[in-house]
């Protein structure tokens, strides 16, 4: 039975997308036969705050669906304060050097980055211990930090790409969520050896029917982190609510910003809902007839997994982020598309889709599209077999 680690800065309980794709990860790998472990701070995202359950441990471990989870100490914090971020990666990079090492780790170790900072800790100590390191990318910092407007290109800006590039350099096996992601790999290091995991989702029963309703506006919805890079907060300012409803689900930094809105404009039809559970999220999405999937700024190599998961639901989309995601909207038919950052033609784009048109028949031929071309368990034995 072959052994892995898990490093992640992300697992449920903890909400999100990221969350989401290394529980599956794991979970899978364990049904196919390997055995799995995670390594993951005590759960804090998205609120910055140890959740309740959790408060006043120093680590704990817990077996949970047959895979065993250690949990270590983090300063928890969601502080714009980029000091205050630094020293909650810096806490939890030295809770991983202490649990190294106290702990014999498997000889194979995938190591999630972002955070940029605690990947490198991960890959310097146990490339000194020979280990195999996959490096699972999701997102391309210091790149994606400097186009949300998080970074500017000063020393810290190019200390951090020497950092970037030691990762990708010292990793055995780089897994990236997008072509994008490995071709600026590639870039780099030719030679580099890459595989692309795209963030499926591993759904079960997903053909639930449309749940019409009489509203004459069209009701969009948004669910997921509320957070600078999604932008809800100016999209609920920008919208042109002639049409259309919009309803919020999730929580995030921007959420304080979004309640007040809805307090000071109690005329429009904005509605926020709070956080619900994936399993409730996927019944309560399906009463309302498109999904938005934004990003403020187009950030290369970014794809919200969000695409995968509504397309096995059948769940129109309407797509405002630009890059890689567009063009797989397209590809397969999921739904509709808007320039990245352009509201007028988001609202010009809305203003022609035909409601009535967002039938049964819509849905199920994107749950066709979605079966037929991501495929978890397929991109699953392909992944065991370079690992």
């Amino acid at each position: 039975m072959k052994e892995i680690s898990i490093i992640t800065s992300y697992f449920p309980p903890e909400t999100g997308a990221a969350s989401n794709r290394i529980f599956h990860l794991a979970e899978g790998l364990q049904k196919k036969g390997c055995h799995v472990t995670i390594i993951t701070p005590l759960p804090n995202y998205p609120t910055g705050k140890i959740f309740r359950d959790y408060r006043g441990k120093f680590r704990q471990t817990s077996i949970e669906n047959n895979i065993k989870i250690y949990r270590l100490w983090i300063y928890a914090s969601n502080s714009k304060n980029k000091l205050v971020r630094l020293f909650a990666m810096l806490s939890y990079s030295i809770s991983l050097i202490l649990f190294f090492i106290g702990k014999k780790m498997p000889k194979t170790v995938i190591v999630q980055s972002p955070p940029l900072l605690v990947a490198h800790v991960c890959i310097r100590f146990l490339k000194s211990k020979n280990r195999k390191i996959i490096l699972n990318v999701s997102d391309l910092w210091p790149a994606a930090g400097l186009e949300l407007g998080a970074f500017k290109k000063n020393w810290s800006y190019k200390r951090l790409e020497k950092i970037e590039s030691y990762n990708y350099k010292n990793a055995d096996l780089v897994l990236g969520q997008s072509q994008e992601i490995l071709s600026h790999i590639n870039a780099l290091f030719p030679d580099k050896k890459t595989f692309l995991y795209r963030n499926y989702p591993n759904i079960e029963n997903a053909g639930t029917a449309y749940k019409k309703n009489d509203s004459l506006k069209l009701r969009i919805v948004y669910a997921g982190l509320l957070g600078v890079a999604q932008g809800i907060s100016d999209l609920c300012r920008k919208l042109d609510y002639k049409a259309v409803e919009f309803h919020i689900y999730g929580d995030g930094s921007e959420r304080e910003r979004i309640e007040k809105y809805i307090r000071q404009n109690r005329d429009l039809p904005v509605f926020y809902h709070g956080e619900v559970s994936r399993e409730q999220l996927h019944k309560l999405i399906l009463h309302y007839d498109i999904a938005i999937i934004p990003l403020k700024n187009r950030i290369y190599g970014s794809v919200p997994s969000k695409i995968y998961e509504y397309a096995f639901l059948g769940m129109p989309m309407l797509y405002f982020g630009g890059g890689e995601g567009e063009e797989i909207i397209k590809k397969h038919q999921f739904g509709w598309v808007a320039n990245a950052g352009d509201y007028n033609n988001l609202n010009a784009v809305i203003s022609k889709i035909n409601k009535e048109g967002l039938n049964e028949e819509l849905r199920e031929k994107i749950r066709q599209n979605a079966k037929a071309h991501f495929d978890f368990n397929m991109q699953l034995e392909q992944l065991i077999q370079v690992l």
